[in-house]
């Protein structure tokens, strides 16, 4: 079957045609996977003409229902992809956890490669000693994982420190086997570093500078890094007397020059003291992008703010503000005050992913603003929805009908309700003159999570045929003011979708203000394992002890380590069965939620790029051998860990 681009809803993803999207059957498979590998993940799918094949599954299929043989090759599947698209699908998530766990038998002292190879991103929701007790293979799972907890960190550092890894005992690494590590190379303590040759130490530290100044890597992970490197060599210092205690010190590496700038090595030669007692005003103010470019310490960005301000005791002049978004978080509203702001050009450089901090942005904008600036679409465009949120609501006032009409869909869903609601109201004026019902809602669909009730029974007498993600990012108080009757009209032939997405808390607290004769016109189930009881798994409650809490996304600070939020694995005894993993979330795994484009408002399903990275597959020498690669979801301009040379 040739289907190339097909259009879905994220929640209707299996069979017939979505064969493909799935990459299951069909001659696409898995991107960038060969004929021996698609021929071989065919072999362990096909278990006869009778057997259960995953691109054929009905909508309300589920994990439970996965036939033994078939068991091993969906995890496998599933933990190739994205978990945290389940970030709120705490049951969803869980129950993927707890079927990999069925798959090998129960929970394991200690996990195998083969266990792993199955495992996949999986691993990243284990716990400490689950890590530290498992088969060195586990250095290639964590590579993909976002964020590894603070436990988790100690856990791989006590692997690394047992030389059971293919990197051997740490004073016998080189410099192929780090840079192999990838970013976990940058969860590293300063104990390990202080066991490593010195001269392995600082071909790894230059490769990493360099990797960052050339903007392949992002200066978050690389001063992670940076700061424990130099934590362990200032450590490694024999004499107290030469450690920094945080007095004064003369100037003894010498004048920092425009060329010292230009030494990967920079940090290592001069500590942040060195730093404040060698580096003059003229140097800096003349040399602050290339300064900047290194992966400072959080102490070293604080030696050139304070630096900065007497050079500028009136406030950075704005050519100069334009190069310092990673030192941007460190200024407080009043000092954000003193800074002249009269282009976009400046406004999105501070507010870019690595520069302010989300509640500075009303500050920013302010002072753009002040100086006659105007919000216009382009710019909504390049800071992105998530800045919506932190604008004040006369700010998102000012914005022009016609700009917001220019800027299109922009994601709001981790917007507080009070902004939400403010951003309808914008929305609906902008979009207020569209031609059709139609037409006016998918203009409004992103904006939707701040819509009053009655614009949503408008919607539903519309016969808008809302689709569920949507559905999701309503007003939960809004939600429960409406009737069996109104979700079924504005739902349409999506209503079916709220079966498997019945443990997403907005729609799980609706489900249970329902009596059962209400469940029922749902057509949800409505006996003891429907969604007003707990069910109890068929297939026994394995112990939850392996898996720890996942890592949702967090918005932090550069050069902060804020600590990873999500939530806790339910109670794998208590999971409904009927969400243990719909067929069409193994897709959005993969692939992740379609967004709406204007002229496909329920999105296209297409073959992702293909990049590939190393991971835990067969096929390729990693960390450990056999590990292979592994398509990824999505491609990356930025972020890539140095990686050996060929």
């Amino acid at each position: 079957m040739a289907t190339q681009h097909v259009l879905l809803r994220a929640w209707q993803v299996s069979g017939g045609h979505h064969q493909d999207c799935l990459g299951v059957e069909g001659r696409g498979g898995l991107p960038g996977e060969g004929p021996q590998g698609q021929a071989g993940r065919d072999a362990s799918l096909a278990g006869g003409p009778g057997s259960t094949r995953l691109g054929l599954w009905g909508q309300d299929a589920g994990l439970t229902q996965v036939e033994e043989a078939d068991c091993r090759a969906f995890i496998r599947r599933a933990a190739q992809g994205d978990t945290k698209l389940l970030a709120n699908l705490p049951d969803q998530r869980a129950a993927l956890q707890h079927r990999a766990l069925a798959c090998l038998g129960g929970p394991q002292p200690r996990l195998s490669a083969s266990d792993l190879l199955l495992l996949g991103v999986l691993v990243c929701d284990m716990d400490a000693s689950s890590i530290a007790a498992a088969d060195p293979h586990v250095l290639q799972n964590l590579r993909h994982c976002p964020r590894l907890t603070a436990a988790q960190q100690a856990a791989l550092n006590r692997l690394l420190a047992s030389g059971r890894t293919i990197l051997g005992h740490p004073g016998s690494w080189n410099l192929e086997g780090l840079q192999a590590l990838g970013p976990l190379a940058s969860y590293i303590s300063p104990g390990l570093w202080m066991q490593l040759q010195e001269a392995v130490g600082l071909d790894f530290f230059r490769s990493i500078v360099a990797a960052c100044r050339a903007g392949q890597l992002r200066q978050r992970d690389a001063r992670r890094f940076v700061t424990n490197f130099l934590e362990a060599k200032s450590k490694a210092v024999s004499s107290p007397s030469k450690r920094d205690t945080g007095q004064w010190r003369p100037c003894v590496r010498g004048n920092i020059t425009a060329a010292t700038l230009h030494d990967d090595l920079f940090l290592v030669r001069y500590d942040c003291g060195q730093l404040e007692s060698c580096l003059g005003s003229r140097v800096l103010r003349d040399n602050l992008d290339p300064l900047l470019q290194h992966p400072l310490p959080a102490e070293c960005q604080q030696v050139v703010k304070a630096k900065l301000a007497r050079v500028y005791p009136g406030g950075v002049p704005e050519e100069q503000l334009r190069l310092i978004p990673s030192l941007a978080y460190l200024y407080s509203l009043s000092e954000i005050g003193q800074w002249h702001i009269t282009s976009k050009d400046t406004v999105v450089t501070l507010l870019a992913p690595d520069g302010a901090l989300e509640n500075q942005t009303e500050a920013i904008l302010q002072k753009f603003l002040d100086h006659n600036g105007t919000i216009t679409g382009a710019l909504l465009v390049a800071i992105g929805g998530s800045r919506l949120c932190w604008m004040s609501p006369r700010q998102i006032q000012a914005i022009r009908p016609s700009e917001f009409r220019l800027a299109g869909a922009l994601d709001i869903s981790s917007c507080p309700q009070t902004r939400k609601n403010v951003l309808f109201d914008k929305a609906r004026e902008a979009f207020a003159s569209a031609s059709t019902t139609d037409t006016y809602y998918r203009f409004m669909r992103p904006y939707l999570g701040g819509a009053p009730v009655e614009e949503l029974r408008h919607l539903a007498q519309a016969n808008v045929s809302m689709d569920i993600d949507t559905f999701t990012n309503l007003n939960p108080r809004v939600l429960q003011s409406l009737s069996v009757g109104n979700v079924t009209t504005l739902l349409g032939p999506n209503v079916g979708d709220l079966q498997k997405a019945r443990s997403h808390p907005i729609i799980s607290s609706w489900l249970r203000s329902l009596n059962r004769s209400a469940l029922s016109e749902l057509g949800l189930d409505t006996g003891p394992t429907g969604p007003t009881s707990p069910a109890h798994s068929t297939t026994g409650t394995p112990s939850t002890t392996l898996w720890t809490r996942h890592q949702a996304p967090t918005s932090e600070g550069p050069g902060s380590t804020a600590p990873s939020s999500g939530s806790p694995p339910a109670h794998l005894g208590y999971l409904p069965l009927a969400m243990a993993l719909p067929a069409g979330l193994l897709w959005l795994l993969y692939g992740g939620t379609p967004r709406p484009s204007w002229g496909h408002p329920q999105g296209i399903c297409s073959m992702v790029e293909d990049c590939t990275a190393p991971a835990p597959h067969a096929g390729e020498q990693g960390l450990a051998r056999g590990a292979g690669r592994l398509p990824r979801p999505r491609c990356r301009p930025q972020g890539a860990w140095p990686h050996p040379p060929s």
